[in-house]
């Protein structure tokens, strides 16, 4: 199993942004977890199938309609611990 961290940058706060990746986390079966971080950015830590992510890292790139998405750092992250579901934190 694959685990992702995400930096999301940009007006993402307030833009629906946490619920649109959970949403389409479970969609893509993923697990993890979405939080905002006090700097305005939103965090993502998402595990499971490499297309599954890829496909998540372009909705990313994206976001919900109203958000307006300037930055995006992935790392990838070895010896992650293991989720069971995605949520909002």
């Amino acid at each position: 199993m694959t685990t992702v961290h995400y930096i999301i940058g940009g007006e993402v706060q307030g833009m629906g942004f946490r619920r649109f990746a959970l949403h389409h986390a479970h969609r893509l079966l993923l697990c993890g977890f979405t939080t905002n971080l006090e700097d305005g950015t939103v965090e993502c830590i998402a595990q499971g199938d490499v297309s599954a992510l890829t496909e998540f890292e372009t909705l990313m790139r994206q976001g919900p309609q109203y958000a307006e998405v300037t930055s995006v750092e992935c790392t990838d992250v070895t010896n992650a611990r293991r989720y069971g579901t995605f949520r909002i934190l």
